[in-house]
């Protein structure tokens, strides 16, 4: 199982890789909107690069906790892009809502079991 939870969170890392590609493709000719999505970029890494840690951490909860907050924060980022995109299963927002609710599950595993 830590095997897949650390594919998951490289997954995520890609799917940043693939967001700031993608942001600078489509906004390169506006700054401002570049700027903000390569924001959602970085944070993308960040959660990816935590839960990476968590995952080789099962048995600090407070890092499961963190973890789970941030993934939670990013899920309605996720369901308003869709709405914006005019499809709530388009498939940047139902990859990314995979993923994340996979690392969800993974981060409420580590905190019930490291007690």
């Amino acid at each position: 199982m830590q095997g897949l939870d650390r594919t998951v969170s490289i997954f995520l890392i890609f799917g940043g890789v693939g967001h700031s590609i993608g942001s600078y493709l489509a906004y390169r000719s506006n700054q401002m909107e570049l700027l903000w999505a390569l924001c959602a970029s970085l944070f993308v890494f960040l959660l990816g690069a935590i839960n990476l840690l968590r995952a080789s951490r099962p048995s600090d909860p407070a890092l499961a906790w963190i973890c789970l907050g941030a993934l939670l924060a990013w899920i309605p980022t996720m369901v308003r892009f869709g709405q914006l995109a005019g499809n709530l299963l388009d498939i940047h927002a139902v990859f990314f809502m995979v993923l994340t609710l996979a690392l969800c599950g993974f981060s409420i595993r580590t905190i019930r079991t490291a007690h």
